[in-house]
């Protein structure tokens, strides 16, 4: 009897740990050496030099018509970052980091008095993506689906370069 016991809780504890390893891709192919965000097209693109090897359709920032240049704009940013960070715990599924903002970006905002923002990420809808919500309708990231977001997670690595174009 204990051992039945003993089987079934080990049989328990394997498939929670299967269950968890599906938020996490092993991505075997070529390197991704660059990301690129094409605003006006709402689409991402991750390249390996100048080969496209995968695209998704897009959600951007509640007000996605230009640089994002203070927190609260709901703006997308513009230009060359890198992607700096990584979330595995992000209320939004999962997340990455983008390296805005640049000292540009910094300068600028501060001649307005203004803070330029910060927290800009490519993430998932999680549980927190409200349901009926628009295209655009993050904060100033980048949305894709909870499972794009696992493909783009296990393919991007620190410090490839993302450029984001209007």
């Amino acid at each position: 009897m204990r051992f039945l016991k003993f089987g079934l809780l080990a049989l328990a504890l394997l498939s929670a740990a299967a269950c968890s390893q599906k938020k996490f891709y092993n991505y075997r192919g070529p390197e991704v050496t660059q990301v690129v965000v094409n605003k006006g097209e709402r689409r991402l693109h991750l390249l390996h030099h100048n080969k496209v090897l995968e695209s998704y359709d897009i959600g951007l920032g509640f007000a996605p018509r230009g640089h994002k240049v203070v927190e609260g704009d709901g703006k997308t940013p513009e230009g060359l970052y890198y992607i700096d960070r990584r979330n595995p715990n992000s209320k939004f599924h999962l997340s990455i980091g983008v390296s805005y903002p640049n000292p540009y970006d910094r300068a600028t905002a501060q001649a307005m008095g203004k803070s330029p923002g910060g927290d800009i990420f490519i993430h998932g809808r999680g549980d927190n993506y409200p349901k009926g919500a628009p295209r655009d309708w993050t904060a100033g990231c980048i949305a894709v689906s909870d499972k794009q977001i696992r493909d783009i997670y296990s393919m991007v690595q620190d410090g490839t370069p993302i450029i984001i174009t209007p």
